[in-house]
């Protein structure tokens, strides 16, 4: 393809008053509103005193930024996308990145916190108004997992250096929800300073997402997966009190060698992987492994007796490609291994429930999606106001999850940025005729057909 006029031969001007660059904003924030979101802010968070000003129509300035998100928004600039064109036609309320700026900044650890209880009630809202979760109410597993996110600004409240040498690093904790059938979608999320323990404050979120969990209709059996940070007896009481089973990595403690040390060789099942996975150790793509089951472990012997837990534990060993095989005296190669356990009261078969916990994985996916968009960087050097953009995040992918449920099968398991370049990225133009607003697309969109189905839905009687 290449440009079929002379340089001469174009021109560009910035006039057209009645030109729009994200059409798919009317249908998604006519989701949201169909949801509540405007109501559940409105009714939840409540900036009084010397910070009302800022706390004045706050419904207003969080759906700008959720917006300004859903558009790609990264940063509190970012959000001025909002204003151009033909804009204040079809969109009441939208706010300057400035005043959104103070808006953020005035938010203390309270205020936070009813942001969030809003962002609960609105992924209900979602999940009843979408196929969000399908088989939520036989199956669904709540994946918790942290993030270190890189900051630069030293006066950064809350950077710290953490895991990483010479890299100042806030370090947020969050949570997700899936089925079997569907993407994740984000329970619960807080934002800690750079040097927190990975498990800090991992019970009390833990309590929460199961809640969320319920209350987005999963009401079938809840499995609450986690990595080796997360193996604590806080973690699991937290499970049992809500009813939830849990699978959890144990890592390598001596109780655990023991109890795999005393696995008869007969014991190992053989499991093929189609596709070949990466170790978790070492990144190698490995296409096999053995599995064999504890069926009575104890775990925290070391606690009082209430806090000690017996269930599962299930073990996957891989071949250590690098380190050599002993030679024995029948010229005999005895391999040596690599053990991965996982404390579990999954009542799945073996195999099912090895497979189940490394799915895990997917909450990585989540972790990768906000680092390419509204978490590439965390705009304010005050550490509250990036909590709120943390939890205005988590509310702008969840309903752009929505968005994909409610258009098709593939938009459903698309990428965020998928879902950005085929239904949100459209320009349009907007006419009117006898007090009504058209907009006129591109013709030969190639998601034409995508987009008007998620119009119509969003546009048509209330269900």
């Amino acid at each position: 393809m290449k440009v079929s006029h002379t340089p001469a031969a174009v021109s560009a001007a910035f006039d057209d008053v009645n030109l729009i660059a994200y059409a798919g904003l009317v249908p998604v924030m006519r989701l949201a509103e169909r949801c509540g979101l405007p109501r559940l802010v409105a009714g939840k968070v409540r900036l009084t005193g010397a910070r009302n000003g800022a706390g004045a129509a706050a419904d207003a300035k969080v759906t700008s930024i959720v917006a300004g998100m859903v558009a790609g928004a990264d940063s509190i600039e970012d959000l001025d996308v909002l204003r151009h064109g033909a804009m204040p036609v079809l969109f009441a309320g939208v706010r300057a990145p400035s005043t959104l700026g103070t808006f953020l900044r005035a938010f203390t650890h309270g205020h936070a916190l009813q942001l969030h209880a809003a962002h609960r009630r609105f992924l209900a809202a979602l999940a009843t108004h979408t196929p969000l979760l399908p088989g939520a109410g036989e199956k669904a597993f709540i994946d918790v997992d942290s993030t270190h996110k890189r900051v630069y600004g030293r006066r950064k409240q809350g950077a710290e250096y953490g895991r990483f040498k010479g890299v100042r690093t806030l370090h947020p904790l969050l949570a997700t929800i899936c089925t079997p059938a569907s993407r994740p979608v984000i329970a619960t999320v807080r934002m800690r300073r750079g040097k927190a323990a990975d498990s800090r404050g991992a019970p009390k979120l833990v309590s929460e997402a199961l809640a969320t969990a319920v209350e987005a209709g999963c009401t079938g059996l809840r499995i609450l997966r986690a990595d080796s940070q997360f193996y604590n007896s806080g973690v699991i009481a937290a499970c049992r009190r809500t009813g939830a089973r849990f699978s959890v990595t144990t890592g390598m403690n001596p109780s655990i060698k023991r109890a795999i040390h005393s696995v008869p060789d007969t014991a190992w099942q053989q499991i093929t992987y189609p596709t070949a996975v990466p170790d978790p150790d070492t990144g190698e793509l490995i296409s096999g492994a053995e599995v064999a089951e504890i069926p009575q472990y104890t775990a925290f012997t070391g606690r009082q007796m209430s806090e000690r837990v017996t269930a599962r534990l299930i073990v996957r060993r891989v071949r250590d490609l690098a380190k050599p095989a002993v030679v024995g005296e029948q010229d005999e190669l005895f391999p040596v291994w690599r053990y991965h356990p996982f404390f579990t009261d999954n009542p799945a078969p073996t195999l099912q429930a090895e497979h189940e916990h490394r799915h895990h994985a997917v909450v990585e996916q989540v972790i990768a999606d906000s680092k390419a968009g509204a978490l590439a960087h965390l705009p304010s050097g005050d550490f509250h106001a990036n909590a709120a953009w943390l939890t205005l995040w988590a509310m702008t992918y969840n309903l752009l999850r929505a968005t994909g449920a409610l258009t098709s099968a593939f938009h459903a398991k698309a990428t965020t940025a998928t879902l950005r370049a085929h239904l949100i990225h459209v320009p349009a133009r907007t006419a009117r005729s006898a007090r009504r607003i058209t907009l006129h697309l591109p013709n030969n969109w190639p998601w034409q057909q995508a987009w008007t189905h998620l119009f119509d839905n969003v546009h048509g009687p209330a269900g």
